[in-house]
């Protein structure tokens, strides 16, 4: 199996909902993606996916649609007077959590078509969420008793 993997730095600011700790306040982040494809054989270049692709597609599409905006739960009360002052948001249906912005961007590979194996997103540089294809074995370990979420864990 090959596969080819490129990074894609980001800012964004959020906060989230129903949190006990500093994250449920608004505030940012230089965020990094690695997006990893794989494919069992290599096109007539040599090639699982030309970087370029992945650059024009999914690149753009953060840059368009993440970069510089706030990413933030639909249900978010601060959403009204951030769209009244023309503030650029990417909204979601759960918090915007690491792991949910790493699936954000895993789907949204895949519906171009891209044979992703994983997505791994850095909030910070100590800091990562991986989101993989269902059909990949990575060995995880089960979640921890209530799913995770410790109060105050740090993000």
């Amino acid at each position: 199996m090959f596969s080819v993997s490129r990074e894609i730095d980001f800012c964004y600011g959020h906060r989230l909902l129903d949190y006990q700790g500093k994250c449920r306040h608004l505030h940012g982040h230089n965020g990094k993606v690695l997006i990893t494809i794989e494919a069992s054989g290599l096109d007539e270049q040599g090639m699982v996916l030309d970087f370029a692709d992945i650059k024009h597609v999914v690149h753009r599409w953060i840059d368009e649609n993440l970069d510089h905006r706030m990413i933030l739960h639909r249900d978010d009360p601060v959403v009204a007077a951030l769209k009244e002052a023309g503030e650029p948001m990417c909204l979601l249906e759960g918090n915007p959590t690491a792991e949910n912005i790493a699936k954000l961007i895993f789907d949204f590979a895949v519906a171009q078509g891209y044979p992703v194996v994983e997505v791994r997103f850095w909030e910070t540089p100590g800091c990562f969420a991986t989101y993989c294809r269902e059909d990949t074995d990575r060995g995880g370990a089960e979640p921890p008793p209530g799913g995770g979420k410790a109060p105050g864990r740090a993000r």
